[in-house]
């Protein structure tokens, strides 16, 4: 029985344990498969640059309190974040690498920029989504 190359489907000869009929589908497979998840984190990476841009864009002094409504229209999206911060009274800040925010009220943000203390009590990088009723993950 003839073994098939997986990528053009050709007969493959040589070696038992063979699995590509040359090089070239070998290496055409393996980018292929590398450029999709490479796809993924670069999707993620736009995501995170262009709250980052919005979020500084916002924020010129360092603290700015502005309305949900003025990021959502710029194409801010609250699911993607790289770190929070939890302050000593329990609320969260979400970063988007050295920019911030936290939901003051129902519709009102503060946006801030990460403080050199906030070292101290960085919980983590993650992805996550966040409900803005309770502002808890």
């Amino acid at each position: 029985m003839d073994r098939k190359c997986p990528e053009c489907g050709d007969v493959i000869h040589g070696r038992e344990d063979k699995i590509f009929c040359s090089d070239e589908c070998r290496f055409q497979r393996h980018n292929r498969n590398k450029r999709k998840s490479e796809k993924t984190i670069l999707d993620i990476n736009k995501i995170l640059r262009k709250n980052r841009r919005i979020l500084q864009n916002l924020n010129p002094i360092g603290l700015t309190a502005v309305r949900r409504e003025i990021l959502t229209r710029q194409g801010f999206d609250f699911n993607f974040f790289t770190h929070q911060y939890i302050t000593q009274k329990g609320n969260y800040y979400f970063f988007c690498y050295e920019y911030g925010y936290a939901y003051a009220e129902k519709e009102k943000i503060n946006v801030v920029t990460w403080q050199d203390y906030m070292n101290q009590q960085l919980v983590g990088y993650q992805i996550s989504t966040v409900d803005p009723e309770t502002n808890r993950p």
